[in-house]
């Protein structure tokens, strides 16, 4: 069963935005597991220009499913989830300036930067993935790492799903058949919706996670926000079904 994360990080930038504390985002982590979903996702940034990294400590605190904290491995990130144990760490290679995460990790030349933080974050029992490009060759790379999973960048297949384009899951689909040969487990995210979710499912079946904020969180602004998880699950269950 596909299990739904929710990436609060864009009720971050809102609240942010004003000052203050609304919306409040302890509350809204409160809320989305009350409404049905698996997971709360955060990715607290070094300039914190939207998860505070008092938000992480604060989040921590009212998890009640899985807490997955994603971010570039740097000394202050570390020192923060290696404090908090979360239930899984995404490695993401993000720099200061990135609006937001547009591309993976290259595993062939990080490999050994990445065996690294993954053996620190394993001692303390954390679950790791990295963020990966659908790029198969990368694969066993990222499995030499030590890590349990692999997060697949679904932007290229949100772009090309929206154009049409369905050849666009190729990669997506040769890439998760290498991931499940180095027995790892599959993780997706980045501009999945409610239009392109169930496409995604339907051709890799064996996905573990998704983690939806952007789309999910505009979403909600018409539909609402416990109907918008409810949508997702619906759609996720009826795939899962077949």
């Amino acid at each position: 069963m596909v299990r739904l994360s929710v990436n609060l990080n864009k009720i971050a930038t809102l609240r942010n935005a004003r000052g203050g504390n609304i919306p409040n985002v302890l509350q809204v982590a409160i809320d989305v597991q009350k409404f049905g979903c698996q997971g709360v996702t955060i990715h607290p940034r070094p300039d914190e220009r939207h998860i505070t990294y008092k938000d992480v400590y604060d989040i921590s605190s009212v998890i009640t499913t899985e807490l997955n904290i994603e971010g570039n491995p740097t000394e202050k990130f570390m020192k923060l989830v290696l404090d908090i144990k979360p239930s899984q760490v995404t490695l993401v290679p993000d720099s200061e300036k990135d609006i937001t995460s547009n591309s993976g990790w290259n595993t062939f030349l990080y490999q050994d930067f990445l065996t690294e933080k993954i053996r620190k974050l394993k001692n303390y029992g954390i679950r790791t993935s990295i963020f990966l490009d659908p790029k198969p060759e990368l694969v066993s790379y990222a499995a030499k790492t030590g890590a349990d999973r692999i997060e697949l960048y679904t932007g290229y297949f949100a772009i090309g799903y929206a154009r049409k384009k369905w050849n666009c899951i190729d990669p997506y689909i040769d890439t998760a058949k290498m991931i499940v040969n180095n027995h790892m487990l599959i993780n997706a995210g980045h501009d999945l919706n409610l239009d392109n979710i169930s496409f995604l499912i339907e051709k890799i079946p064996n996905i573990s996670e998704i983690s939806i904020g952007h789309a999910l969180i505009n979403e909600s602004i018409y539909m609402g926000l416990e109907n918008t998880i409810q949508s997702y699950l619906k759609r996720i269950h009826k795939v899962n079904k077949y």
